[in-house]
């Protein structure tokens, strides 16, 4: 089912699936909208009521409060669609929604029964993110570039053929600042969702003294985000995070590994 709700000035757009009596949030990645995780639906639906909104600046949510989305805006939205929200509740993160997830646990620990990160941003600190969204030179700078990209690329293009730069990276960055309406679009969504910011020493004292199960799932194939990051963290957490890679890249919601996913979040 899809539907919106009112939150302040503006209309979130969400995904409902599911009849299960325990509440699990989706949080999506990048560029994509809460309709990614419908391929759960079937698996999960006796366990789980899934409730996945489309973040700002994606989907069909329409964001009327500025370059700005906190933890406490998306608290509020979901208990607003549904009082389950008010009691503790179970994540599901892919991508730069597994960065999201983190932060969430970070700021309200409380709430969060269980973390299921796929292919999860946050695990490490992305130096280019952090100027371009946390400084104020940096995010002017980032707005310039997403204007006359040019320089960018170019540089891009030399540092890749010296190797000083991943080639996926490059291709990456390609397919999302080539057109003018991509690159206004990732200004927006990078600016906006800043706060979304995990301090991993933080988050692994919480759950070690609250005792929360984080399950991840990596992409062995992946050149963006590396395992190596969750098996990073994983170390002094052992009885409480678990990290599986399969042969797969970055994009793991899909049909064929709806097993390792539905797995991960039923265990």
């Amino acid at each position: 089912m899809q539907s919106t709700v009112a939150y302040k000035s503006s209309m979130i757009n969400y995904y409902c699936f599911g009849r299960g009596t325990e509440l699990l949030i989706a949080l999506h990645g990048y560029g994509e909208d809460g309709s990614s995780f419908k391929i759960l639906e079937q698996e999960l639906s006796n366990t789980f009521i899934i409730i996945a909104i489309d973040f700002p600046y994606h989907g069909k949510t329409i964001w009327n409060e500025g370059l700005l989305f906190t933890a406490t805006d998306l608290l509020n939205i979901l208990q607003s669609i549904t009082p389950l929200a008010l009691q503790p509740f179970h994540l599901l993160g892919y991508s730069m929604g597994g960065r999201v997830s983190l932060f969430m646990l970070q700021q309200f620990p409380e709430q969060i029964k269980s973390v299921t990160l796929i292919a999860p941003d946050g695990l490490h600190n992305n130096t280019w993110h952090k100027i371009s969204t946390q400084t104020i030179t940096g995010n002017r700078l980032f707005h310039f570039t997403m204007k006359q990209p040019y320089w960018l690329f170019a540089l891009m293009k030399v540092a890749t053929a010296l190797r000083l730069f991943n080639k996926s990276v490059y291709n990456f960055a390609q397919y999302y600042l080539k057109e003018k309406e991509s690159r206004l679009r990732l200004y927006n969504r990078w600016t906006t969702m800043r706060k979304f910011n995990p301090k991993l020493t933080l988050l692994k004292t919480i759950i070690q003294n609250k005792q929360i199960p984080v399950k991840m799932l990596f992409g062995k194939y992946d050149k963006i985000i590396l395992t190596k990051n969750g098996l990073k963290f994983k170390i002094g957490l052992e009885l409480f995070v678990s990290v599986k890679e399969i042969e797969a890249g970055h994009q793991l919601l899909k049909e064929k590994y709806l097993a390792e996913i539905t797995e991960l979040c039923s265990a």
